[in-house]
């Protein structure tokens, strides 16, 4: 019996040459209150470093939110979009998605809130429609962006623009 050693040899090279598939994001632990309904599934995560703005109204003694600037990297640290307010998150192929909030959980008092927010609008761009499919979004892992104390706001119309960092999970729905 003659055995060929060839075929063997070949499926272990290309095994070895074979691009591994990429596995799609998993969903993040978060409270139940901020997770989307059932049909939808995370296509996209995205990490976010900017500010949040924030604008005095010093007679009523209070900070309230203008609105955030951030970029938004992939894991491998490339720019993918970016985040500004609407609130709005703008892929580089110039699509978009603008969303309202659902709800909020406070999980650490030095941050800005994680978030479950639900789409608003969305659109191609006019290269491509890498967040026209999104349904809802999360804002997770937060740190910093928190208004300045109340003590603070002595100025009206005086801006403040605190750092953050979050990571924000692009939901869409799973097909029927």
């Amino acid at each position: 019996m003659k055995l060929s050693l060839s075929p063997l040899i070949g499926a272990v090279v290309f095994g070895a040459l074979a691009v591994p598939a990429h596995a799609a994001p998993t969903a993040p632990e978060v409270p139940n209150t901020l997770v989307p309904p059932a049909g939808n599934k995370v296509f996209l995560e995205a990490h976010a470093t900017g500010v949040q703005i924030y604008r005095c109204d010093a007679p009523a003694g209070a900070w309230t939110l203008v609105a955030p600037r951030a970029n938004l990297y992939a894991d491998d640290r490339k720019l993918i979009g970016t985040h500004f307010g609407g609130p709005t998150w703008q892929a580089r192929d110039g699509s978009y998605v603008t969303a309202t909030k659902v709800d909020e959980a406070n999980l650490d008092p030095t941050a800005v809130n994680w978030l479950l927010l639900a789409m608003k609008t969305t659109s191609a761009g006019a290269d491509g429609d890498r967040l026209a499919a999104t349904t809802f979004i999360q804002r997770t892992a937060t740190t910093g962006g928190r208004a300045p104390a109340a003590n603070e706001c002595d100025v009206t119309g005086e801006i403040a623009e605190i750092a953050y960092t979050a990571d924000y999970h692009f939901w869409k729905a799973t097909a029927a």
